[in-house]
């Protein structure tokens, strides 16, 4: 293991791992707002638009990532859409974890018991704060640990975004072994990239998980 070389493409490493980050934080963020609203949809059961996010789900859930981006990335331009390698990440990240948000809150919004949806509006709660100070806070507290898993699983997932020639830390990787041939320290620099990122906030959204249910 060569530690020199290492320390010498610390700094690239680096800055890949701040473009994942990046890429992980909107598709995340874009995810939950995606999986709220069809969650939502389905609990208050509007007929069409519940069957189009039932069709969404399953074609969601049932294709892979890889898959997905090279629609985006390669398909989408024949009929002249465009987006960047990030803006692809970003969608598909969004797409795919949206489905998964949405089964993890419809779960949480089913868990809330409906005496206490009766005793919100008996003391004269509007629908808006019902959701606010009755549902969100009961529904979030079942939902979160299925949400953590989420989180980790779409910040795992960024690892398959290299494929659209987004310089991530697969790509610099990547890019790395192919002109200097150093693999060894090439996955050794991508293995402790990804512990540095995704173990620290599993750990986090475990503390989390415990005190809402210590709570």
């Amino acid at each position: 293991m060569d530690f020199e070389f290492i320390k010498e493409f610390v700094p690239i490493y680096v800055e890949a791992a701040i473009l994942t980050l990046k890429l992980a934080f909107l598709g995340i963020i874009f995810s939950i707002i995606i999986g709220l609203l069809i969650s939502w949809i389905k609990i208050l059961k509007f007929k069409f638009i519940s069957k189009i996010s039932d069709i969404y789900i399953e074609i969601s859930r049932n294709t892979p990532l890889l898959i997905q981006l090279f629609f985006l990335y390669y398909a989408l331009p024949k009929i002249g859409i465009k987006f960047s390698s990030f803006e692809c990440g970003v969608i598909g990240l969004a797409f795919l974890g949206g489905s998964y948000m949405a089964e993890s809150f419809r779960l949480g919004f089913e868990s809330v018991k409906k005496q206490q949806i009766e005793a919100g509006l008996s003391i004269g709660l509007s629908k808006n704060q019902l959701i606010i100070y009755v549902i969100l806070p009961q529904a979030f507290r079942v939902a979160f640990a299925s949400i953590s898993a989420n989180i980790i699983f779409l910040l795992k997932e960024t690892s398959i975004v290299s494929v659209v020639a987004l310089a991530d830390l697969v790509y610099t990787a990547k890019d790395i072994i192919g002109i200097y041939y150093m693999t060894n320290e090439a996955l050794f620099m991508l293995v402790v990239a990804y512990l540095i990122i995704i173990l620290p906030l599993s750990l986090i959204l475990g503390f989390v998980e415990k005190r809402l249910n210590h709570a």
